[in-house]
C-alpha cells in the first residue's frame, strides 16, 4: 500500500511535532512516522527520574503553545511530558506509530520521496510518498559507547546513561560514570545521593554554572555581545567555585555561550555535583583505557575495581542507516555536514529538524524555518498566516 502526503515527518519527538504543528497551520498535508509506541518517547522511556529541564521556560516552548503561566521556571520531566501530550492533543497531531523507516531514496524522475516503513506490531512494509521529506529523529537515536580495550570482560552492569533511572539501584556499589557533561554530572550527583561510591571521568574541559546564570546570560544575549556576556558569567563562576582546575575540573578557552555558538556543546549545569567532588565524596578519575574485569585502568596509570559503568558519552544519529545515496549530506554519525545554522535544509526537499545541538529553542526554529522554505515551495507563502 502506497500514502502520499505532501511532507513525511520521520520522528515523534518535540522537533518531528513542533514540524507537524507548523505545517499544519499553513494546512500543509503531512504525515508523522515513529518508531515506538507514543511520542515523546526519548522523555518518556529514556530518561532519569529526577531531570528537569536545565534551560527556563522561555527558551523550551514549541511553536505556537506557550507554557502556562503557573509552569515554573525550570521544568520537571513529568510536566514537560505532560505538555508535550497537550501540544499533540492541541494541534491535533497523528503520528504513525509502531512503524520503523528502513528505507528513503529521492526518485528524479518524479521528484518525489519515497520512504519505506515497516510496521513493527504486523510486520507488513509500507511506501510513503512525498514532495518533502524531514528527519527528526533527534539527536539522541541511538546511545553511544565507545570502544574500550576489555570492555567485554567486565562482569558486572553496563550501561548506556539514556537507560539509567535512579540511583537507589546501586546503593553500596562502586559506580564509575563515564562522561561529564549535564548527563554525566547529575547522574553521578544522583548516584552519591543514594549511597553508591561514585566516580566520574573527566575526558575533556567544560563551563561549569548554575541554571540561573545561563538564564541570565541568555536573557541579556538579547541586548550585550556574546562574549560581554561571558566574561560576566565566568566572573560570577569563579566567585562561587573558585578554581576547579586542583579537582580535576578545567575549563575551556571559550565561555559558556561562545562554546556554544561555536560547537554546540552546552555548559555543565551544577546540581550539586561541584561540592561533592571537593568534598571527596565524588571521585574524578581520567578518561578510561583499558578493562581487565572488574579493574578499570586510566590515563594517568591508575586502576580502580568497580561494580557498575554507566556511560554518559552522548549519542549518534540513525538517519544515516536509512537514507539512500545522500552520504555527502550526513556525517559519521548521522547528523547533516551543514553547520548551524544552515543545517536544517539539504537538497531535493531533505529536511532536518533538532539535529544542531541547539536543544528545544533551536528545535522550534528548525520547525519554522523548514515550515516556511516548504510554503514558499507549495503556494508562494513566506509569512505565518
Amino acid at each position: 500500500m502506497t500514502t502520499r502526503k505532501q511532507v513525511v515527518i520521520v520522528g515523534a519527538g518535540p522537533s518531528g511535532l513542533a514540524t507537524a504543528a507548523c505545517l499544519n497551520s499553513f494546512s500543509i498535508p503531512n504525515i508523522i512516522l515513529e518508531k515506538e509506541d507514543c511520542a515523546g518517547s526519548l522523555w518518556k522511556k529514556r530518561t532519569y527520574d529526577r531531570l528537569k529541564l536545565h534551560l527556563a521556560k522561555q527558551f523550551c516552548a514549541l511553536p505556537h503553545f506557550p507554557f502556562p503561566k503557573s509552569t515554573k521556571t525550570f521544568i520537571p520531566k513529568n510536566d514537560f511530558i505532560q505538555y508535550l501530550d497537550h501540544y499533540v492533543a492541541h494541534f491535533n497531531l497523528m503520528p504513525i506509530y509502531h512503524t520503523i523507516v528502513e528505507s528513503a531514496s529521492f526518485d528524479e524522475r518524479s521528484q518525489t520521496w519515497s520512504i519505506e516503513a515497516r510496521n513493527r506490531v504486523t510486520g507488513k512494509v509500507e511506501v510513503y510518498t512525498a514532495m518533502f521529506l524531514v528527519i527528526a529523529t533527534g539527536e539522541n537515536s541511538e546511545g553511544f559507547i565507545p570502544d574500550i580495550p576489555g570492555l567485554e570482560s567486565f562482569p558486572g552492569e553496563v550501561i548506556h546513561s539514556s537507560y539509567y533511572k535512579s540511583g537507589k539501584l546501586y546503593t553500596n556499589n562502586e559506580v564509575l560514570v563515564v562522561g561529564s557533561g549535564n548527563s554525566g554530572m547529575e547522574i553521578a550527583f544522583d548516584l552519591s545521593n543514594h549511597g553508591a561510591r561514585t566516580s566520574i571521568a573527566i575526558r575533556s574541559p567544560f563551563n561549569v554554572m548554575t541554571k540561573e546564570l545561563i538564564r541570565l546570560g541568555m536573557v541579556l544575549a538579547k541586548y550585550l555581545p556574546i562574549r560581554l556576556i561571558d566574561s560576566l558569567l565566568l566572573m560570577v563562576s569563579k566567585f562561587k567555585y573558585g578554581d576547579l582546575s586542583k579537582y580535576g575540573l578545567v575549563r575551556p578557552d571559550l565561555g559558556p555561550l561562545s562554546l556554544k555558538a561555536a560547537t554546540g556543546r552546552s555548559a555543565v549545569i551544577d546540581v550539586g555535583t561541584v561540592a561533592r567532588i571537593k568534598s571527596g565524596e565524588i571521585q574524578v578519575v581520567k578518561e578510561p583505557i583499558h578493562i581487565t574485569g572488574n579493574e578499570v585502568t586510566f590515563s594517568d596509570g591508575k586502576s580502580y575495581q568497580f561494580d557498575a559503568i554507566i556511560f554518559a558519552t552522548g549519542y549518534k544519529s540513525t538517519a544515516n542507516t536509512w537514507l539512500k545515496d545522500y552520504d555527502f549530506i550526513l556525517n559519521k554519525d548521522g547528523f547533516p555536514k551543514q553547520e548551524f545554522p544552515n543545517h536544517w535544509k539539504g537538497i531535493n526537499g531533505l529536511y532536518f529538524a533538532g539535529m544542531a545541538r541547539r536543544g528545544l529553542q533551536g528545535v522550534s526554529m528548525d520547525a519554522q524555518n523548514i515550515t516556511i522554505d516548504i510554503a514558499e515551495i507549495v503556494n508562494g507563502s513566506n509569512g505565518a498566516p
